[in-house]
């Protein structure tokens, strides 16, 4: 029950940053939607407090900033991301939970699968929209938008997720571990 608690606080807090942050960014119109800021809490609620968590909170985030500040737009972006966020909220607390070390390494591993797997979930709910509005996503316009667009904010999120992880286990507040045999 303690747990519950304290997952469903450290929640809320990570979906208020995530609502917040790209306020910040989007003070630089230029590269502001390139560092993606709304990736960056949902991986780690997904880290932290479990895939659950960070699997809801992926989804209701960019739907949520929708609806009060207008941005991103909700229909194609916002619906989009939602499943994008979703995806890597749960995949990268899935993997982590799993790991059998919570290391970097193991971390790293759970990053990249995560972001991989969401920017193909990505793809296949834009095909799916583009398809409605009677357009094609194109593989052009595909790696343009989910990989070369995003380098600044992959960059970010390899550096930054990592380092808050080593600064919680320093802390002691999230402890990197190895798994107990069942």
């Amino acid at each position: 029950m303690k747990r519950n608690i304290k997952n469903m606080v450290l929640a809320a807090m990570f979906l208020a940053i995530g609502l917040v942050l790209p306020i910040f960014t989007g003070q630089i119109p230029q590269i502001g939607n390139m560092l993606l800021p709304m990736h960056i809490p949902v991986f780690l609620c997904g880290l932290i407090c479990g895939w659950q968590y960070g699997g809801i909170i992926g989804l209701i985030l960019p739907l949520l900033r929708s609806a009060l500040f207008g941005m991103p737009v909700f229909f194609p972006t916002a619906t989009a991301m939602a499943f994008e966020l979703m995806t890597y909220g749960l995949v990268a607390g899935l993997l982590y939970s799993r790991s059998k070390w919570q290391c970097i390494r193991a971390l790293y591993r759970c990053l990249i699968t995560a972001m991989l797997a969401g920017r193909v979930v990505w793809g296949i709910v834009q095909v799916v929209q583009f398809g409605l509005m009677g357009s094609v996503l194109t593989w052009q316009i595909f790696l343009a938008e989910a990989f070369l667009n995003a380098i600044p904010g992959i960059l970010i999120q390899l550096i930054l997720i990592p380092s808050v992880m080593v600064a919680l286990n320093r802390t002691g507040l999230v402890r990197f571990h190895r798994m107990q045999p069942l």
